[in-house]
């Protein structure tokens, strides 16, 4: 076999089997942030980062924007979202499995939660938080929740002008949530990377789960 040959034949089980390596590299990352979280309790990267932050960016103008972005990642303005969502949407299957997403990626992440039990920072917050802190639920909700509309903005929307703009404003907002967990004080970085991490692993199987509905 030809070493062209041998490459094409890799393009094409990269291409029919990319989801499941996304989903397979996820898990491990996710993985090796819990290990490495039992075995240390504040890794390095976690002080490097909010080192960077505290340093560049905490100030008395970006704290009211941050606060106010964090909102988007709360329980209740996507709960108002929700209902908002199913109540004008004229497909209610697409607002029943937004809720159905939803209610699974708090699940998941409350039961993580109290598996991995990691205490919140106690260094200098700028809000009031309870419960652990690990991985953040802000981002991993976030990125369940705003994940599943981009794939659905992705398959619904036709005009390719407001298709993009819904997807890239959609992915600057779950990463502006991620971020601003870690500038409140109130998650360390390796929270949130683990929030992201689980919940694309996570939006992988319920979109498969829900796709053939979707799409038909």
């Amino acid at each position: 076999m030809e070493i062209n040959d041998v490459g094409e034949k890799i393009k094409g089980i990269l291409k029919n089997n990319y989801k499941l390596i996304i989903f397979v590299i996820c898990i491990l990352g996710f993985l090796i942030i819990a290990h490495n979280i039992f075995e240390k309790e504040i890794m390095q990267i976690d002080t490097n980062v909010y080192n960077f932050i505290f340093e560049y960016f905490i100030s008395d103008y970006f704290t009211p924007v941050v606060k106010f972005i964090t909102n988007f990642g709360g329980a209740i303005f996507l709960i108002s979202l929700v209902i908002a969502v199913f109540i004008l949407v004229k497909n209610k299957k697409i607002g029943l499995y937004i809720f159905i997403n939803l209610c699974c990626a708090t699940i998941l992440n409350i039961l993580l939660k109290n598996i991995l039990q990691r205490p919140r920072p106690t260094g200098f917050r700028l809000i009031d938080e309870t419960g652990y802190s690990f991985p953040s639920g802000h981002s991993m909700i976030s990125m369940a929740f705003y994940g599943y509309l981009i794939y659905l903005i992705y398959k619904k929307v036709k005009n390719k002008y407001l298709k993009w703009t819904g997807i890239i404003g959609l992915s600057i907002l779950i990463f502006c949530i991620g971020i601003s967990r870690i500038y409140l004080g109130v998650h360390y970085a390796t929270d949130v990377a683990a929030g992201f991490l689980v919940a694309i692993a996570y939006l992988l199987v319920y979109i498969k789960v829900t796709k053939k509905t979707i799409e038909s």
